[in-house]
């Protein structure tokens, strides 16, 4: 058995070098994000002549001051389709989403996925969400290896998750609430190495 599992996990490794090899490859960091100080990194490969396959991922968490919380992670997989060529100009995308968040002690009116977390400013919410949107882009070339991207999705997403009384309580005022949300979905201008 292990015998079989070595040899399927060489097989798929070979398969995907060669792919990456044939194809041209990407990263980049979605500057927006990065201003709130969300740690992300996408990654994004070749799949065809005007296809291509994205992969982002956003990371917050950070408490800051006052005990307040805003963490979440994110993980946004997008397929591509370019009107030209890839990496350049004009594209469409469906995206499907998913993470953790938790957040509270909030001061100000906050709303994330559509819920407004300032109804009691001290509550804390933690949850899950999970959903799926369409975007349009644009990518301009800056020079052989460095791109700057705009993208903004639309989308629905579904969340659920707990309420606390306040940033550090584990007692649970309420459980299991859901709420489903429509619109944007994704908002990025994106710094781009393309290998």
């Amino acid at each position: 058995m292990k015998r079989t599992i070595y040899f399927l996990m060489i097989v798929l490794t070979g398969m995907f070098c060669t792919v990456v090899r044939a194809q041209k490859v990407a990263i980049k960091t979605n500057v927006l994000y990065d201003a709130f100080l969300n740690v992300n990194a996408g990654i994004e490969v070749g799949l065809a002549p005007r296809w291509t396959f994205d992969l982002s991922a956003d990371y917050n968490g950070w408490t800051l001051s006052h005990d307040r919380k805003w963490k979440h992670w994110l993980l946004q997989p997008e397929a591509r389709y370019w009107f030209c060529d890839r990496f350049a100009g004009h594209f469409v995308g469906a995206h499907v989403l998913g993470g953790q968040y938790n957040v509270g002690n909030l001061s100000n009116n906050i709303s994330f996925l559509g819920t407004d977390f300032s109804v009691v400013s001290n509550r804390r919410y933690q949850g899950w969400f999970a959903g799926a949107g369409v975007a349009y882009g644009y990518s301009w070339i800056l020079n052989k290896h460095w791109n700057l991207e705009t993208e903004l999705g639309l989308g629905w997403v579904y969340t659920r998750y707990d309420v606390y009384p306040c940033a550090t309580c584990g007692t649970k005022l309420e459980k299991n609430k859901s709420h489903h949300y429509v619109g944007p979905t994704k908002a990025a201008v994106n710094l781009i190495y393309t290998f």
